[in-house]
């Protein structure tokens, strides 16, 4: 065991990846073992991801994918990365969410954006009518903030959150943009950046949020989560040839596809073109590819540039046991 990496956080984003060739039902199954796992290693909080309408990701129901996780776990914090607030009723959001934390006490969290988490035909039948672009999500915000603490100007009276009411659920806006960055920053909330998938705008968000944060009785100063895509294995090349599944995905999402999750390849000559080469690797800026001593050399770099307070780190691996694998790499090399 090494010494470890200090002054870092660890944390899970779980997309409940679903293979190709594979269920579901096995990708929910190999989220709870991963999260069994992330627990034992050391990794603060396991969240998953509202998405619909994507083949290869199976935590659309999110609020019930995470009682799953903590009703099979002891300690490590569960939550989502986020819930699309404007996909909801506040309230439905607030007695979900009141439910978790009455079964799990202590142990949840409640990030929120405010995309769609789909494209806009899928967004309509969630939604049946489309009433904004998510300009109306500080609106949605406090009216859900009301539900769980009654000293809130309540937006219906008379109308309870039950369970809700009354409990402390760490409320997190999460964003890839300076939207959520100002916002988060003016209600004094923590907030986390998708740099796993769009990086480009990281280092301007983080500095809306420091400069503009005011603290609250929810948080005295800014506390900020970085997403962040880390492949490991024991040697270099298998990392990058694990990579090439997420690669392949975010290829895909250039071309606006969606699909399941594809196995790896040796190389990606022949999948795509030099522009797409070049797209699909600066969404990668902020990864990590590849063994220990990568790890080592990179972390604590993107940590001295960020100063972030915690990282969360997701890994589309096609193989489960190398998924785990690369967890249990990260942890052992930062964790100690």
């Amino acid at each position: 065991m090494t010494a470890g990496i200090p002054g870092i956080t660890l944390s899970v984003l779980d997309l409940a990846p679903i293979v190709e060739g594979g269920t579901p039902a096995e990708a929910l199954r190999n989220t709870l073992d991963l999260a069994r796992h992330a627990e034992q290693w050391g990794y603060r909080r396991y969240w998953l991801a509202e998405h619909h309408n994507m083949p290869g990701i199976a935590s659309s129901a999110t609020s019930l994918v995470i009682g799953h996780v903590a009703a099979g776990t002891e300690k490590i914090r569960v939550g989502s990365g986020g819930i699309m607030l404007p996909n909801h009723a506040p309230l439905v959001i607030a007695e979900q969410f009141g439910t978790l934390e009455s079964l799990y006490p202590g142990r949840i969290d409640l990030g929120l954006g405010r995309a769609p988490g789909s494209d806009m035909r899928t967004a309509r039948a969630l939604r049946r009518t489309l009433g904004s672009n998510g300009d109306d999500f500080p609106e949605l915000l406090s009216e859900l903030r009301a539900y769980f603490d009654p000293s809130f100007e309540p937006f219906t009276p008379g109308v309870r959150a039950i369970p809700g009411e009354g409990l402390d659920i760490p409320i997190w806006l999460l964003g890839s943009s300076g939207f959520s960055a100002q916002l988060a920053a003016r209600l004094g909330l923590p907030f986390a950046f998708a740099s796993h998938f769009a990086p480009e705008y990281l280092l301007p968000a983080l500095e809306l949020y420091r400069s503009n944060f005011q603290p609250s009785k929810d948080l005295a100063k800014p506390y900020v989560m970085v997403g962040m895509n880390v492949i490991a294995a024991e040697t270099e090349e298998e990392a990058r040839r694990l990579a090439t599944s997420p690669l392949q995905q975010f290829l895909n999402i250039i071309r606006g596809r969606t699909g399941q999750l594809k196995p790896p390849v040796d190389s990606m000559d022949g999948l795509w073109s030099e522009q797409e080469k070049m797209m699909v690797e600066s969404m990668l800026r902020y990864a990590i590819i590849g063994d220990r001593n990568t790890i080592r050399e990179k972390l604590p770099a993107y940590l001295e540039e960020t100063k972030a307070d915690e990282i969360i780190v997701t890994a589309q691996i096609f193989d489960h046991q190398d998924r785990l694998k690369s967890y249990q790499i990260l942890a052992e090399t930062v964790l100690g």
